[in-house]
């Protein structure tokens, strides 16, 4: 009877610890709940397209894009430097999660056979000019002693923006030319 007593007393403990930490995680600014990182308006707008695929890729290059230059006119407005680390940090998160659910949505597209291939192109012109962007961005903290100061709320969600988009490239080039490859042969 004395071991179950303390096994029950561990057991409580170790519930009670784990709750805690979570509570903390869920609490801090890095234990961040996932937001969505669209806006209402965007949310309906692809539901008017859902069995469009060309369309859906499109709005969604369009929203990154729009994530994009807010972060270049929150950057460039000093009216709205309070807390600019911050929302800078919260744009390149929506971001990257739009550049990935373009990956998403490309893959599935393309394993069911959709043609796509008009809206990769133009893809493959967004992330170009989005990695300039965000190389841009980067070298600014270097460069910059106000941005670097900023940039400590941000330089991560940066560097994963960075990574996602670059992977993205590699990804929406190797779908391109498997799409071109397949839709020739079926044409013959």
């Amino acid at each position: 009877m004395k071991g179950h007593k303390a096994m029950t007393r561990i057991f409580s403990l170790a519930i009670f610890v784990f709750a805690l930490a979570a509570s903390l995680v869920a609490s801090s600014p890095g234990g961040r709940v996932r937001r969505d990182p669209l806006t209402a308006d965007e949310i309906d707008q692809l539901r008017e397209q859902a069995q469009e695929p060309v369309n859906r890729l499109r709005l969604y290059i369009k929203f990154a894009r729009a994530r994009m230059v807010a972060i270049e006119q929150l950057r460039s407005d000093p009216k709205l430097a309070a807390g600019r680390g911050e929302k800078v940090h919260d744009l390149l998160e929506d971001f990257t999660n739009i550049v990935d659910e373009i990956d998403d949505n490309m893959d599935n597209y393309s394993e069911h056979g959709a043609d796509i291939r008009k809206p990769l192109k133009e893809l493959i012109e967004a992330e170009a000019d989005w990695q300039l962007r965000l190389r841009t961005l980067k070298d600014a903290i270097a460069k910059d002693p106000q941005t670097a100061k900023e940039a400590h709320d941000y330089t991560f969600t940066l560097d994963t923006a960075l990574d996602s988009v670059n992977d993205s490239a590699d990804s929406v080039r190797k779908t391109l030319e498997e799409q071109n490859t397949s839709l020739k042969t079926k044409k013959k």
